[in-house]
C-alpha cells in the first residue's frame, strides 16, 4: 500500500484489534463503537486512493474488504454490502473475490434475520 493510505489503515487495524479484545471480554457495545471508528479511518484511506484515481489491485479490493468487515461488525450491513460489491466490480484477485463473497453471504444472512420492517442499518438484536 502507498504511504498515504498506510497511516489511516494502520490506525484502523489497531482499533480492530482493540475491538476484538473488547468483544472477547463481553463488551459488545464498546466493540461495535470501535469497529465504527475503524471503519471511518478505512473509508478515509479508500477516499485517498479514489481522489488520486488509484484503483490498483490488490490494494483497492483489500481496503474495501477490510472496510466491509468493519461495517459488518459495527452492524452497518447495507454499507458492508455496498463495499463488497464495489470491490467485486473492480475484478479483484480470486482469493480476495472469494473473501468478498463470504462477506456478502454473512451480510445477507444477518440482514435476513432482521425483523420485518427494521432498517438494515440498525444494530442487530443479539
Amino acid at each position: 500500500m502507498s504511504a498515504s493510505t498506510t497511516n489511516p489503515h494502520n490506525q484502523a487495524m489497531d482499533l480492530v484489534e482493540t475491538a476484538i479484545l473488547e468483544r472477547t471480554r463481553g463488551h459488545e457495545e464498546k466493540a461495535i463503537q470501535l469497529y465504527a471508528e475503524a471503519l471511518e479511518l478505512e473509508l478515509a484511506a479508500i477516499r485517498e486512493l479514489d481522489e488520486r484515481g488509484d484503483h490498483a489491485e490488490p490494494t483497492w479490493s483489500v481496503l474495501h474488504r477490510s472496510a466491509g468487515w468493519m461495517a459488518f461488525n459495527s452492524n452497518q450491513f447495507r454499507l458492508a454490502e455496498q463495499l463488497a460489491c464495489k470491490a467485486l466490480a473492480s475484478d479483484p484477485h480470486p482469493e480476495i473475490a472469494e473473501e468478498l463473497r463470504d462477506l456478502l453471504a454473512e451480510t445477507y444472512a444477518r440482514m435476513h434475520r432482521k425483523p420485518k420492517g427494521a432498517s438494515v442499518a440498525e444494530p442487530a438484536d443479539n
